[in-house]
């Protein structure tokens, strides 16, 4: 239900506008925040799986260009975010109408209780291969419990974190610790495959054609389901934010640089590596493992991301329940999955997300981009708004049905600006 009274307004904040002494986030925080979000194993993964079907080149024009649209539609939803004051499921409240939007915050909850379990599975991986390593797992019997005690250790980290403020988290311990570390090894790693690359021959490597199986639009629809998949949560941060101009520029530049940085790491190690797992690959390098463990305490901040936006969602459709403990609740999923799925490759997973995303998405900026009235859209919303949602589910066919009508063209950028543009023609005129 929209905050049509003072009640609901308290006791549903996911549905109302944030008060502007909570709007504390500067661009600087924005920038940390979405940096730090965007550095993970999972994209250095997701990098490395461009090669060997690309040749060097096509994967890095790929990736700039990829990261550079992907976090501008992040960017750009922040700043929807700032200037309403609405967590993501307000603003799907506000284009769908109050009961359809259920269906897309559901499935909001989905994949964010997915990423989430992603999240613990890659940690745990590399906990174990830190471990192995070092020698620290044992005997074979303490080896086998050794996945087991690593998931459940990091989901109490997360449970941990997600039991506290927020806005202290980024402002604080991301800001000012972890994002300096994270950044520091980065440089490490990335000088030590420069240089492993510059002793295999720099110039054969940076020439390299690739083998097929993968054309360079669909190679930019997979790096753009890295920041689509994080459309959905970037309001429930943002709203927080001082200016929305500041919201757009710190997201857009902090994830861009972390996604062209760890998309072209991945890159890097699977030229110079092509044989090697991408853990154990970063274990290779000198200094590999300092610098692999402090991108493993990063990931933490991805982890609780997907949790508390999932509990924002989770509190938007039963509010009886606060954000915090339905954050506690996510977590427990999470790290429940995280315990018995395993790990299926992530391209169809990640493509799936977008075909329902982009669209859903693309439909919400062209209805609230260019000065609408959010607040005031979700106060007077009907329970369903037909037209904003079949251009939704139009967007979904649109984007399954473009790689057979125009292959080659990819799937996510035509139907993104499609779905904005009907989106935009179609909306009502304010008077």
């Amino acid at each position: 239900m929209p905050p049509t009274s003072t009640a609901t307004a308290r006791t549903n904040e996911a549905l109302a506008p944030i008060a502007a002494d909570r709007r504390v986030f500067r661009w600087h925080d924005h920038a940390s925040l979405w940096f730090s979000l965007g550095v993970g194993l999972l994209v250095m993964q997701v990098g490395a799986y461009l090669m060997p079907a690309l040749g060097t080149q096509e994967a890095l024009w790929a990736i700039v260009a990829g990261s550079i649209l992907g976090a501008g539609l992040l960017g750009w939803v922040a700043r929807l975010g700032c200037d309403s004051g609405l967590a993501s499921a307000g603003l799907m409240h506000a284009v769908y109408g109050r009961t359809f939007a259920g269906l897309p915050i559901l499935l909001n909850i989905v994949q964010l209780a997915g990423w989430g379990t992603f999240e613990l599975v890659v940690m745990r991986d590399a906990t174990v291969a830190i471990g192995q390593q070092t020698g620290a797992l044992g005997g074979s019997m303490a080896g086998a419990h050794w996945p087991v005690l690593a998931t459940l250790a990091w989901g109490g980290v997360v449970m941990l974190l997600i039991s506290g403020s927020m806005v202290q988290l980024v402002r604080k311990l991301i800001a000012r610790v972890a994002l300096p570390l994270v950044v520091l090894s980065l440089l490490w790693l990335s000088w030590q495959f420069l240089s492993l690359a510059q002793a295999q021959g720099f110039e054969a490597l940076w020439n390299r054609k690739g083998e097929g199986g993968m054309g360079v639009l669909p190679a930019l629809d997979l790096v753009i389901a890295m920041p689509i998949s994080w459309l959905p949560l970037v309001a429930d941060y943002a709203r927080h934010g001082r200016s929305g101009g500041a919201a757009l520029r710190g997201t857009w530049l902090g994830y861009a640089l972390a996604n062209m940085w760890c998309y072209a790491l991945g890159v890097l190690v699977a030229l110079t590596l092509p044989s090697k797992d991408l853990v154990q690959a970063l274990l290779l390098a000198q200094g590999g493992l300092i610098a692999l463990s402090l991108i493993l305490i990063d990931e933490v901040d991805n982890a609780y991301g997907d949790t508390y936006s999932g509990a924002v969602s989770a509190h938007s459709l039963l509010p009886r329940w606060s954000v915090r403990r339905w954050g506690l609740a996510m977590t427990a999923l999470c790290t429940a999955l995280a315990l018995v799925l395993p790990m299926h490759s992530l391209e169809p997973f990640l493509l799936l997300l977008s075909s329902v995303f982009v669209p859903l998405f693309g439909v919400i900026l062209g209805r609230l981009a260019f000065g609408a009235d959010a607040p005031a859209l979700l106060t007077s919303a009907r329970p369903i708004h037909a037209t904003p949602v079949v251009l939704w589910l139009l967007g979904i066919a649109m984007y399954h049905l473009a790689p057979q009508v125009v292959p080659g063209l990819g799937s996510a950028l035509p139907t993104l600006v499609v779905s904005f543009l009907l989106a935009w023609v179609t909306r009502p005129r304010q008077a």
